[in-house]
């Protein structure tokens, strides 16, 4: 048989924001039917703000809630209002705490105009904004987000990374954020778990991330004319197209400070720009580092 998990264990403080990270197959969805008591694992102890999840189903997940990217806990023909009714009465939810939470979450997620339409005739981005809101209206103490910014548009991935971040400072719900969208966990997590083969990879800051997998950063230069030759230990050309260049340097070789003075010193330049590699860039040298992918 195969094992989806093996020796996978970490602990969150309340009101902590973790990404949860790994390919597809890693075992990150074993891992939140564990948390959320859907699955019994074969071994091993979970324990949830005192709880142990599939032994105390019913009073967890009352006090959990879930959102999924690609499933609805929104009844399709039904009014967006009506679904959020039923859902209070099968949290029940006490009337006053409930209309106070309704009337918080259409605010602060802009749902006023949506409420009188049917699931079925929202867009992906005005239902997920209702899922949200859906998610929240027993008040849980933590946030399951499973790709929770699939398939949206720009606008709407902005709007719900905002809502994510603006929840859990107001409220200081704790969030577990899985996502194959590496611009979701550069913008709201300050901790990631990356998990590959049902093992814990790495587990920190994403700052501690890079500085474990490579001290690699980027300089792309903007240049005033065509002309471009540069050479200097710890730096590479990585990439040229028209007047922009990239390079990539070491900063324990050399400073970005001086790196840019000697560019500066040698041509004419626009425009500066110093970056991290992106995390997907990290992550794929971390798995190559540790056979993890």
């Amino acid at each position: 048989p195969v094992q989806a998990l093996r020796g996978v264990s970490f602990s969150l403080e309340q009101g902590e924001l973790v990404g949860y990270i790994g390919p597809n197959g890693a075992g990150k969805s074993t891992t939140i039917k564990i948390l959320s008591g859907i699955l019994v694992p074969s071994s091993g102890t979970c324990v949830i703000n005192g709880r142990t999840p599939w032994k105390d189903r019913i009073h967890h997940v009352g006090q959990i809630g879930v959102v999924f990217g690609q499933r609805t806990q929104l009844w399709w023909d039904l009014p967006v209002i009506e679904s959020f009714d039923l859902l209070r009465d099968i949290y029940r939810v006490p009337h006053a705490q409930y209309r106070r939470t309704r009337d918080e979450m259409i605010d602060l997620l802009d749902l006023e105009d949506l409420l009188s339409t049917p699931v079925r005739q929202l867009s992906l981005g005005q239902r997920m904004r209702c899922d949200f809101a859906a998610a929240m209206l027993h008040r849980p103490d933590i946030l399951f987000l499973d790709e929770p910014t699939i398939g949206l548009d720009a606008v709407s991935k902005l709007a719900v990374r905002k809502f994510i971040k603006a929840l859990n400072q107001s409220q200081q719900v704790t969030t577990i954020l899985t996502t194959h969208d590496m611009d979701d966990i550069e913008a709201l997590c300050d901790r990631v778990i990356i998990i590959g083969n049902g093992e814990i990879l790495c587990d920190g800051s994403l700052t501690a991330l890079r500085s474990q997998v490579s001290s690699r950063r980027y300089l792309r230069i903007d240049l005033k004319t065509d002309e471009f030759k540069f050479e200097s230990a710890g730096v590479h050309l990585l990439t040229r197209v028209g007047r922009t260049v990239t390079l990539a340097f070491d900063p324990i070789q050399i400073s970005a400070a001086a790196l840019i003075r000697q560019i500066t010193a040698q041509h004419d330049v626009e425009d500066l720009f110093v970056e991290n590699p992106p995390i997907e860039e990290i992550i794929a040298e971390l798995y190559a580092k540790t056979g993890g992918g």
